[in-house]
């Protein structure tokens, strides 16, 4: 069989955009060429030498692939995403270049090639993302350890977005709380819960492949009896408002719609994480914030991203 490689020369600012409009269009996961990876500096924690191609990354900016089959569909496909693409500016995304090669790869080099951009990865204090194809032997008694299949979609959960959201529930979650997440995609968020000592977990997501996508890594992980998943846009619906924890790893321009529902579904004295904010946008969610309610604890600074832990007064 046949694939295409769509290839996406852009910014950080929009890799989150840019991948869900590609798993939209049928995408089973995405590659991020970061140059920023080259320079980063790794502990050694898993006996292993990262040695990185410099060929394989850009100059600037960063370029997000994905892999669509060749029918005779794609020539639609491929300009949908372009043009899903390029009403990101509509939310004010720098889109960098914006650049959209296409080229054709065999499935046999398609279905292990983009294997070697996913180690094991110490994300924070406590917890390890893992691949699943890897073995891994935790190097401590207290470490947590989250399976993913990248392949699956939406990524290994090692984005800065969703590592600072891991590192605040790991500040925020005690045991036997109530902890809903908001736009779950891969179920990472729900699963570090759980382990955390989460009593109940729910998950939503508008988008279908998502809910399934979460399921199968809820499934892996062994954690199903905390963590129920469902199809929903953001809170709408959610009348219960019990929640000790809410976290929100998405844009800030949706995050500032619902900021009233969160207040309205968390516990007074309870926390909301919310993340997927670039630096510009930082101060507009403080301020919605504050309006619906809450005090600013801690802002986490990775990168360009942001993220907040907020209180329910």
């Amino acid at each position: 069989m046949k694939w295409s490689e769509i290839s996406i020369h852009t910014t950080n600012e929009a890799i989150e955009p840019i991948s869900h409009i590609l798993h939209e269009a049928g995408a089973s996961g995405v590659v991020i060429e970061d140059p920023f990876e080259l320079t980063k500096e790794r502990e050694d924690q898993f006996g292993e030498i990262y040695q990185l191609n410099p060929d394989d990354y850009p100059e600037e900016g960063v370029i997000v692939k994905a892999y669509l089959p060749v029918n005779s569909f794609l020539g639609e496909t491929v300009e949908a995403i372009k043009e899903s693409i390029n009403n990101l500016i509509i939310y004010d995304i720098d889109l960098g270049l914006n650049k959209v090669t296409i080229s054709e790869v065999n499935e046999e080099e398609w279905a292990t090639a983009w294997k070697k951009y996913y180690n094991p990865v110490k994300i924070s204090e406590k917890f390890t993302i893992v691949p699943t194809w890897e073995m891994y032997e935790p190097v401590s008694s207290d470490e947590l350890i989250i399976e993913l299949d990248p392949g699956m979609a939406f990524g290994t959960g090692t984005h800065p977005t969703t590592v600072m959201c891991i590192q605040a529930l790991e500040r925020t979650v005690r045991p036997g709380d109530r902890v809903i997440d908001v736009g779950t995609g891969s179920g990472v968020l729900s699963i570090a819960a759980a382990q955390l000592g989460a009593e109940d977990v729910r998950a939503y997501d508008l988008d279908e492949v998502a809910v399934t996508t979460a399921k199968l890594n809820i499934k892996l992980n062994k954690v199903s009896k905390t963590v129920a998943i469902s199809q929903n846009n953001l809170l709408n619906g959610v009348e219960d408002n019990s929640a000790d924890v809410i976290v929100a790893n998405i844009l800030a321009e949706v995050i500032l719609r619902f900021t009233n529902d969160v207040a309205r579904v968390v516990k007074p004295g309870g926390a909301f994480i919310a993340s997927g904010i670039i630096q510009q946008k930082k101060d507009l969610v403080k301020e919605a914030l504050v309006a619906a309610g809450f005090s600013i604890s801690e802002t986490i600074l990775m990168e360009d991203w942001v993220a907040i832990i907020a209180r329910r007064l």
